[in-house]
């Protein structure tokens, strides 16, 4: 079997092509058939060696954090109805850039007929990240609402929800290209963090702002935290512009913003579970749909990273198998 292994922190000609033992289910597991496996931004940090407290990891190690795909197997007590069913699942430390993924039935969800695999595994993570942050974080109709890092894999599910529910959407990102696939997802405004005055042109189209889901972190979730109005809401989550904009404690309780932070969207794997379960059933039934932006063959995983760090990813990475 093919599988992506890291052997030595580095960038992302570490992720290496090797060759393992065909996985065998284990009791109340079962095998999938690998189709399309998740990328996550912080994967790449991970691979760098800045997965810090939340993620210490130590090479060598399997990269991968959950896949779609069809079972082919199914270990000691497990219904052999599940043979030949389209799942998705997240996996352990076994990885998930590999042909065939072992995992446990418990954890494992079907994909409706409605839905393809490479849609599932895109909606794995972010799917259940924006359900959790929408359950947090209460967005009423005709809020004015600035999503940013807008035009990756989650920030491009939060624009169509919020914009679903009746919000004015802001969405941010970086280029013209992201600012059009906003636009053609349901965004109000969509600005361009190049821009020297982008808050200037968030504010004087709202007025200020009622809630700020901050997937970017860094200078410009710091930036947007000032747009929000007091008694607003800030959702600290993203990192990729630096590290999570979890502003000043003092200065967010004198003015009345709750804030939600990284620990908040850590669910239960019961909570994983129904939000994902949801999530599906809205990309079903047309109401969500990931914005994917670019796929890589398997053994092509370095590339696959190095668009996601070079910025030029447009939504959801996955890899193919």
């Amino acid at each position: 079997m093919r599988v992506i292994e890291v052997g030595a922190f580095g960038g992302p000609e570490v992720l290496t092509l090797a060759e393992a033992p065909e996985p065998v289910p284990g009791a109340g597991e079962l095998l999938v058939e690998v189709a399309a496996a998740d990328v996550l931004w912080v994967e790449t940090a991970i691979r760098r060696g800045a997965g810090g407290d939340h993620f210490p990891v130590v090479p060598p190690y399997r990269p991968g954090v959950g896949v779609a795909g069809t079972v082919g197997v199914v270990g000691p007590g497990v219904d052999p109805a599940w043979v030949g069913r389209r799942v998705v699942t997240r996996t352990d430390a076994r990885g998930g850039y590999l042909e065939r993924a072992v995992a446990a039935v418990d954890g494992v969800l079907p994909v409706p007929e409605e839905v393809g695999l490479a849609d599932a595994a895109a909606l794995l993570h972010d799917g259940v990240t924006a359900a959790g942050l929408l359950d947090l974080v209460p967005v009423r109709a005709g809020d004015r609402v600035l999503v940013t890092a807008a035009a990756g894999g989650l920030g491009a599910l939060l624009v169509q929800q919020v914009r679903a529910g009746g919000a004015y959407v802001v969405a941010a990102a970086r280029g013209e290209a992201k600012r059009e696939a906003l636009y053609r997802l349901g965004a109000d405004l969509a600005v361009d963090y190049a821009e020297p005055d982008w808050t200037g042109r968030v504010r004087a189209a709202t007025g200020g702002l009622d809630v700020v889901l901050d997937g970017a972190g860094g200078e410009y979730g710091r930036a947007a935290f000032a747009l929000v109005h007091d008694g607003g809401w800030f959702s600290a989550h993203g990192t990729p512009a630096g590290a999570f904009a979890v502003p000043d404690v003092d200065a967010a309780r004198s003015r009345g913003v709750r804030v939600v932070g990284i620990a908040d969207v850590q669910f239960t794997p019961e909570r994983r579970r129904r939000y994902l379960r949801a999530t599906l059933d809205a990309a079903a039934a047309g109401r969500i749909r990931p914005l994917i932006g670019q796929t890589f063959p398997l053994d092509r995983a370095a590339d696959a990273h190095r668009a996601i760090e070079d910025r030029s990813a447009i939504g959801k990475t996955l890899l193919t198998v």
